[in-house]
């Protein structure tokens, strides 16, 4: 027997092991076909989707002046200038903190709303289901509503069915060339690359960088949709340490759903106590997972919320109050669930919730907005706040021209012919405005020191204007000097300043001029 004949062997014995306990380790992936749906969170994932695409395919296209000596491009990520442009703020590589700290927050954000409303991010703003949702919206379009697709995954292939499944796979690309196109405008100036791009002239990192976003987009939003979450995103195996009893979830509340019924006339006719669920099944056909929320939270589960549409939608139906799945804390639904247990059988008895109007007696809890307002979510609000305020400050405070001295260090000091002794300091000028600035460079603390540049000999004095280019390093090697008669053997503080006259902005560094003598 070979060892990929026992390997087949040992996979049908763990399924054959697995049926009795719960779903096969090794399972062939089920097509889901989710039904159309309104309501208001369908609405909101529509808006949401709109929002978010619209971002990300805008705003490289966006424009903001800088003057003639920056790019306009109001969001860029310059790699080759090595900086980072977001509408009217510029970073640099050394101020890499102020993203880490974006980072942190938006870290410290999920967090929040995850411990608030669950898997928000994941049922609405995730990309993976932002570009699921438009994927199954062209489905949708060109083989129709759930059960058209059904219908025609299973017929056998006809030039109908060809020529809809090519319409939707090149659409399906089209998208898919489009997410990895626009993501490569945030790098170099958008305009130029698109021209560049289409005549063959851009470089080839441009073209491998469309062709991987395309297959990933392609594949992941068109071909293994929910498999993503279920199988590669750690979020929903993270996302557990983030809830507490206070935590927003979908929720099925069995309490007032059960026992189901099916909506027959001759069971309520017999007076046989049931609950509002009438297994009409719209809550698992509308699910984009695949789930039946009815058997409670699931890893699968990325809280989109159109399980509530679907349930709504029937419960309006059958005149009766919305809320069957919705959002709900577990603390409210073990109360609930409490209440309506008989106390000796532990079944779910309908009437202990309902009064003889069929209305909720006083005792059932509903959604109530205080639960925002905890100690854990003030926490995490608090955090938020800080870092964003502190972060706000440094950059509204933060230095846009920087100094930085180097004492030569062979030889320290130089014995002039007049007796003078001079030392050598490289210095560093950095404009950090997408301007030219003529900044002032001047000595302080030093009794009788001048100072000359090398690479500018005109330059005599205690100070001297120097130009510094816009967003560039002016690097020079700056020699002071001080006469015989005030020398003072050992070192000697002073400063180095620069100023720029017209901003008034200014920065210093404390150096030491060196005189032989002194103590060791």
């Amino acid at each position: 027997m070979s060892v990929e004949q026992v390997e087949q062997q040992d996979v049908k014995a763990v399924n054959r092991g697995a049926k009795a306990s719960g779903p096969a380790l090794y399972k062939r992936r089920e097509k889901i076909f989710p039904r159309k749906v309104s309501g208001h969170f369908r609405n909101l994932k529509w808006l949401i989707m709109a929002v978010t695409l619209a971002i990300y395919y805008i705003t490289p296209w966006l424009r903001w002046g800088r003057g003639p000596f920056a790019p306009d491009q109001a969001v860029l990520v310059d790699i080759a200038r090595r900086r980072f442009y977001a509408f009217s703020i510029e970073i640099w590589p050394q101020e890499f903190f102020y993203v880490a700290g974006l980072l942190v927050m938006a870290g410290i954000g999920l967090f929040l709303v995850t411990s608030v409303v669950g898997r928000a991010w994941c049922g609405y703003t995730c990309p993976q289901t932002v570009w699921t949702d438009l994927f199954i919206a062209v489905e949708s379009f060109f083989e129709g509503d759930r059960n058209a697709r059904i219908k025609l995954d299973k017929a056998p292939w006809t030039l109908h069915k060809i020529a809809v499944r090519v319409a939707k796979h090149l659409t399906w690309l089209v998208i898919a060339v489009a997410t990895g196109g626009a993501w490569i405008f945030y790098f170099t100036d958008a305009p130029t690359l698109l021209k560049e791009f289409v005549t063959g002239q851009a470089p080839f990192i441009a073209y491998a960088t469309v062709g991987i976003l395309t297959a990933t987009t392609y594949i992941f939003g068109g071909l293994m949709r929910e498999q993503v979450c279920i199988y590669m995103c750690p979020w929903p195996r993270i996302q557990a340490a983030m809830l507490d009893e206070d935590s927003l979830v979908v929720t099925y509340n069995d309490w007032r759903g059960e026992p189901r019924s099916h909506g027959s006339k001759k069971t309520l006719a017999q007076g046989i106590a049931a609950g509002d669920c009438v297994d009409c099944n719209a809550c698992v056909a509308v699910c984009p997972t695949g789930i039946d929320i009815r058997e409670g939270q699931q890893l699968e589960c990325i809280t989109c919320a159109l399980c509530i549409d679907a349930c709504n939608q029937v419960m309006d139906k059958l005149d009766r109050p919305r809320g069957l799945i919705s959002y709900s804390t577990l603390r409210d639904y073990n109360h609930n669930m409490a209440l309506a247990r008989d106390p000796a059988s532990k079944a779910i008895v309908p009437s202990r919730v309902r009064d003889a109007a069929g209305a909720f007696v006083s005792g059932v809890r509903h959604f109530n907005w205080h639960i925002f307002f905890r100690p854990r979510t003030l926490i995490y609000v608090g955090l938020w706040s800080l870092i964003g305020i502190g972060m706000l400050f440094m950059l509204l405070t933060r230095d846009r021209l920087q100094l930085n001295v180097l004492h030569d260090r062979n030889p320290l000091s130089v014995l002039m012919s007049d007796g003078s002794i001079r030392n050598g300091y490289t210095v560093k000028l950095l404009n950090m405005m997408p301007e030219p600035r003529v900044i002032t460079l001047s000595l302080e603390g030093l009794p009788g020191g001048t100072m000359t540049v090398a690479e500018m000999p005109e330059i005599q004095g205690k100070s001297a204007d120097i130009n510094v280019d816009p967003d560039k390093l002016k690097a020079m090697h700056l020699f002071v000097t001080q006469p015989k008669q005030l020398q003072l053997p050992g070192q000697t503080p002073f400063r180095i300043v620069v100023r720029d006259r017209q901003s008034g902005e200014s920065d210093n560094y404390n150096a030491q001029f060196e005189v032989p003598g002194g103590s060791p």
